[in-house]
Formats: structure tokens, sequence, C-alpha cells
């Protein structure tokens, strides 16, 4: 079970690594580690562990400047929790809930939620998200 909980924990982390970058494509226009290290509040050595798995798993390049792109399985990803953590922002703040509060909750619940349960909130939101 402990392997399966580390497995878990990694996955979340690239999840929020490909995120982050896929917000900081969108803010900047580029992608560079010691952004990545502060919008996540870690230290760079963790940036470049997680990033050179990444690069390994095929869901970002880097470039010899030291540039990130995120590839299409990449993207893909990060899309699909941005996608998530923007509707159940929405949702929360509907609810009632602190806009700020809402943000930070909606990062903790995004990668936990299942599909069957982010799918059923769509709807009551009156989303089309798939």
């Amino acid at each position: 079970m402990k392997v399966g909980q580390d497995a878990m924990k990694i996955l979340k982390a690239s999840e929020d690594y490909l995120e982050a970058m896929l917000m900081m494509k969108e803010r900047h226009g580029y992608i560079r580690s010691i952004d990545i290290a502060e919008e996540l509040g870690v230290t760079k050595p963790s940036v470049t562990f997680t990033t050179k798995r990444l690069r390994e798993n095929g869901y970002i390049t880097m470039d010899k400047d030291g540039l990130i792109t995120l590839t299409a399985t990449g993207m893909e990803i990060a899309a699909r929790m941005y996608d998530r953590h923007k509707l159940l922002t929405k949702f929360f703040i509907r609810l009632g809930v602190d806009e700020k509060v809402a943000r930070e909750d909606a990062c903790k619940v995004e990668h936990d939620l299942s599909d069957e349960t982010f799918n059923a909130i769509c709807r009551h939101a009156g989303s089309e998200h798939k």
C-alpha cells in the first residue's frame, strides 16, 4: 500500500508542476525553472529533480537556455488539471466560500476527485466540462 501512496504523491506533484507550467505559459509566454520554484513554493533542487522526471516521461522538453515546453501529453494533463481547478474554484465561490479559500481548496481536491464526482459537479453547476 505504501508504494501506491508514494506513486500517488508523485503523480500529484507532477500534475501540480504541469498545471503551474501551463499557468506560467499563459501569464508570461515562457516557462523557467526558477519561476516554477517561486510559483509552487519549492526549492530549485526540487524543481530540477521533478523536471528531470517530467522530461524522462515525455511531458516536457527543455531547450539549451533552460526554457521549458509542454509536450502534447504534458499539455493534456496540465489543461485537464487547470480546467478542474477553475471550475471547482467557481463552484466553491458560488457556494459562498471566500475566493482565496476556494482557490486553495480547489487545489487540494482537484487531484483526488473522481471523474464521476467531478462530472456530477459540472452537471450541477450547469457546465459542459467532460
